[in-house]
């Protein structure tokens, strides 16, 4: 990989610093959107991001054995739905596809009926990303499945976002002498610089009001009013059916404790490395900040969705029969030793409350049945739901030590 420029991509710091000549600093939520998004320049737009050989790994690409995993959740969340005719399964951030493709071929894998009525519909902004996730699933022979989404057409099926919501343009606020102030961005010196300024709209002082946070004298951290917004378009959109969200972060009173995050959650991932530094390797490096789930929580009640539960990654994989897999995986007549003990490491790493494991699992409904929640949230075994069988297949396992968004080593 070639050495990142101390200030990134040229064309997008230019293009950035115009616009702060032009109409003054902005917000660091603006700064975040072209850094990430620029149609042209932004870093989700010019290359594939995630994998073993980008900046950083999603748990999809730790092995097929979570997609698999889901796979059997899919199938269960379809039954729950009636079997209905046909089950939109609508993926946000899908990136390359390796969740749809792992998915799919759980699902071929255990024989599941719900094949015959699926359709896949990813929203991905990256036209680089779109690409490749059609050529693979070209060549996974489903392409017939995919299907562009329509905001207006409403949806019986799933919504998936696995680490999508952290990558959501969010604003970077302080609160000093009392007072909350809002970080812009400004260029100063030959590089951008935050400034504190009054917050640019009411709804930051609300967002923590409504969170029941109350910020430290010197503390600074990020708020994410565009996951609001996104809840809202789910809500209008789907009509029966599930929203799973995989990401990591954690209720308001964690996610915003003084102790633990005094500066905020901010984070940046290249050549699988962390950094803290957004202001450098603008369009080349990934921008995070951890999800609220306490507000993620109230914009879905408030969009007239039920939350069926919030628990770690963890749990949620334990609970839907990763271990299951996994015994089988080992007993499959093509799975090698090799290839058994790699799916071993990643089952590891996707339960490790230090690694991925503490990864956060939110499920939310709209006109779903009560009982029996989704499987991935109760520790009992669902009876009656045929076990996904494991696909035997490559380890994906590269050189070099490839790192989660957690931070830490792959095994």
């Amino acid at each position: 990989m070639a050495a990142a420029r101390p200030y990134g991509n040229p064309r997008l710091v230019e293009l950035i610093r115009s616009e702060i000549e032009r109409h003054g600093p902005i917000t660091f939520a603006r700064f975040m959107e072209l850094a990430l998004y620029h149609p042209e320049h932004g870093y989700y737009y010019t290359a594939l991001r995630a994998g073993r050989g980008g900046d950083f790994l999603t748990a999809p690409e730790t092995h097929p054995i979570f997609g698999w995993t889901l796979a059997r959740q899919l199938d269960e969340l379809w039954r729950l739905l009636g079997r209905p005719d046909l089950f939109i399964l609508r993926e946000y951030g899908p990136g390359a596809g390796t969740l749809a493709v792992t998915l799919l071929e759980g699902l071929a894998c255990a024989g599941s009926p719900l094949l015959e009525t699926l359709c896949y519909q990813p929203v991905e902004r990256s036209p680089v990303a779109v690409d490749e996730l059609s050529r693979r699933l070209a060549a996974a022979g489903s392409q017939h499945l995919l299907e562009e989404p329509a905001s207006t057409v409403p949806i019986t099926g799933a919504v998936l976002a696995n680490e999508f919501l952290d990558a959501l343009p969010a604003h970077r606020v302080a609160f000093r002498n009392g007072q909350l102030l809002e970080l812009y961005i400004r260029w100063e010196g030959g590089s951008f610089v935050e400034i504190p300024g009054p917050p640019s709209t009411p709804a930051l002082a609300a967002y923590l009001e409504e969170s029941g946070v109350r910020l430290a004298e010197g503390q600074v951290t990020e708020i994410n009013l565009e996951i609001e917004r996104w809840v809202a378009e789910i809500a209008h959109t789907l009509e029966r059916g599930y929203i799973l969200v995989f990401d990591y972060g954690y209720p308001a009173a964690e996610r915003y404790d003084p102790g633990r995050f005094p500066h905020g959650t901010l984070k940046t991932y290249q050549g699988h490395a962390v950094g803290e530094d957004p202001f450098t390797a603008v369009g080349e490096q990934d921008i995070t900040a951890h999800v609220d789930f306490t507000a993620l929580e109230r914009a879905g009640r408030q969009h007239g969705l039920v939350v069926l539960g919030l628990t770690t990654q963890a749990e949620f994989l334990a609970n839907a029969g990763i271990g299951e897999l996994l015994v089988e995986f080992q007993s499959h007549p093509e799975t090698t030793l090799e290839g058994y003990l790699a799916a071993r490491a990643a089952v590891m790493h996707l339960l490790d409350p230090g690694g991925m494991g503490r990864f956060r699992v939110m499920v939310l409904g709209k006109g779903v049945p009560s009982v029996p929640l989704p499987r991935g949230l109760r520790p009992q075994r669902l009876l009656g739901v045929p076990s996904v069988r494991p696909c035997s297949g490559p380890s994906h396992r590269g050189s070099g030590e490839p790192s989660d968004r957690s931070g830490l080593p792959l095994p």
